[in-house]
């Protein structure tokens, strides 16, 4: 391992210079623009890729050329920013983000939560880590948790998720807000590795063909709203569902509306509890959340028609409470047919396996909802058939969006980070051209091989859990004990689910 750590480092050093091919001529070049250390020096006849600008030969580097730019510095953007610019591999390359707002930080924790927050995996948590910026997150506000439960408003059937007995966390809460504003800090530590402009708004991008000829640049182009033009090896749009760089790469996109739409709040609860337990019901017309913040304050996530969604927004705050306690507790119609299947594979289950099936529990009551926490978007799905081209990626939702139900959104965002960084990475160590669409073809085949069957995966429990149909209700109800009674199995959806 530290033999072929030690092959790669080398041969990043040798490329940190460039040199025309055919030339015997040595280069000079710093770690970036800002960077106050030695500069490195090294002779190479490297022409896997292009040179770069003719501009960037003195030592003088033209300051609108980059190896890598990431437009986009949302969540998902600063994570990719930050996984290549702390790839030792990577160092000595120019690396750029690209923020259209002004840089968020929180100087301070707000003392009410905000409404809009994420379910992290320990796979994403550990990316977090492994790029610097869990630290931050972690000392402002997280929550994790230890169980989820899901049950159906329209039978009896259950089923309960965690790790260990209870040992582990399964994931953490985290608002949107935390995480970035980690993110930001993280990238402010790595000044010198990643360049990153804010209030800089993309105009439009040009793209090159994979086989361009000598009139036109070899290079992706980002022109910018005031004027300037920066050119890169590899584009990376991590720019969000109406990806304005998908659109200009011409890049189709498969997607609809659910005709829904999320409502989300911040709740408070009737009394402190220990609140480590993640709530789902799926009811007729969508699913309901509750994910934990604190002892005494819980997340609402309610997908519900557009309609009913606006009327909850305009409720008052007593009613929309009631709105939400109903929700959780009340019992809804039902089929007695279904019923007595349901409670006959119960009693089955339980017979063959006396501690398969966990013991079900009463989510907390809520007593009140913060003030102006109240907000709704709407659902859809998205998938671009294609993450890459000729010198760019999408990543995110600029790749693919998916119903908030699984909260498996920013995770796959952050999945995609981690595979494109390694990409990337052996692309370089190996001498290879790092925008190259044959090398990037090999991200878009891993990812959609995992993004593609959660996508599957969701949808199907979309469609099954949108129907009332008696027919319907008993098979997933089914379906659901058995997965519930098997260990093994529900073992297995929790580490897909995971990564």
């Amino acid at each position: 391992m530290s033999a072929l750590f030690c092959r790669s480092t080398l041969r990043t050093l040798i490329r940190s210079t460039y040199v025309r091919p055919g030339s015997r001529r040595s280069a000079v070049r710093t770690l970036s623009s800002t960077t106050g250390g030695e500069p490195q020096q090294s002779t190479t006849t490297e022409d896997s890729a292009p040179p770069p600008p003719e501009e960037t030969w003195e030592d003088d580097m033209s300051q609108d050329f980059y190896d890598i730019i990431v437009s986009g510095g949302g969540m998902v953007g600063a994570a990719m920013a930050l996984a290549l610019g702390s790839d030792p591999c990577l160092m000595g390359r120019r690396i750029l983000m690209l923020d259209g707002g002004p840089r968020r930080v929180l100087t301070q924790v707000p003392d009410r939560f905000s409404s809009r927050v994420c379910s992290l995996t320990p796979g994403t948590v550990q990316l977090l880590q492994d790029i610097g910026a869990w630290d931050y997150i972690n000392k402002m506000r997280v929550r994790p948790y230890k169980r989820m439960q899901v049950w159906d408003a329209c039978s009896d059937a259950m089923i309960t998720f965690d790790r260990d007995d209870l040992n582990e966390d399964i994931a953490h809460i985290v608002e949107n807000d935390v995480i970035l504003s980690g993110l930001m800090q993280q990238l402010d530590a790595m000044r010198g590795l990643v360049d990153v402009m804010f209030d800089t708004r993309v105009k439009g991008y040009k793209l090159p063909s994979k086989a361009a000829d000598g009139e036109d640049s070899p290079w992706a182009r980002v022109i910018l709203e005031d004027g300037r033009v920066l050119d890169t090896r590899l584009l990376i749009g991590a720019d969000g569902p109406k990806s304005l760089l998908r659109q200009t790469a011409n890049i189709r996109q498969l997607s609809w509306s659910y005709s829904q739409a999320g409502v989300v709040a911040t709740l408070k609860l009737s009394e402190p509890t220990v609140n480590n337990v993640a709530w789902q019901r799926f009811l007729p017309t969508g699913p309901i959340a509750m994910l934990p913040l604190s002892e005494t304050h819980s997340n609402l996530v309610w997908s519900t028609t557009t309609e009913d969604a606006e009327t909850l927004l305009k409720m008052q705050a007593d009613e929309f409470v009631e709105a939400v306690n109903s929700a959780f507790w009340q019992d809804y119609k039902r089929e007695a047919a279904v019923d007595s299947a349901v409670q006959t594979v119960q009693s089955i289950l339980s017979a063959i396996s006396p501690g398969g099936t966990s013991a079900r529990q009463l989510p907390p009551s809520v007593s009140d909802v913060d003030e102006d926490s109240r907000a709704m978007f709407p659902l859809g799905l998205g998938h671009a058939t294609q993450y890459v081209k000729h010198r760019m990626a999408i990543i995110g939702d600029a790749a693919h969006r998916v119903h908030p139900m699984a909260g498996q959104g920013v995770n796959l965002g952050f999945g995609d980070v981690s595979c494109l960084r390694q990409v990337v990475s052996e692309a370089e160590a190996t001498g290879e051209d790092i925008g190259s669409v044959d090398r990037l073809l090999e991200f878009e085949t891993k990812r959609q091989q995992a993004v593609i069957p959660m996508m599957a995966a969701i949808e199907g429990l979309h469609r099954l859990y949108s129907s009332d149909n008696p027919a319907l209700v008993l098979l997933r109800s089914v379906g659901l004990q058995f997965t519930n009674a098997i260990k093994p199995l529900k073992n297995e959806i929790m580490g897909f689910a995971s990564k």
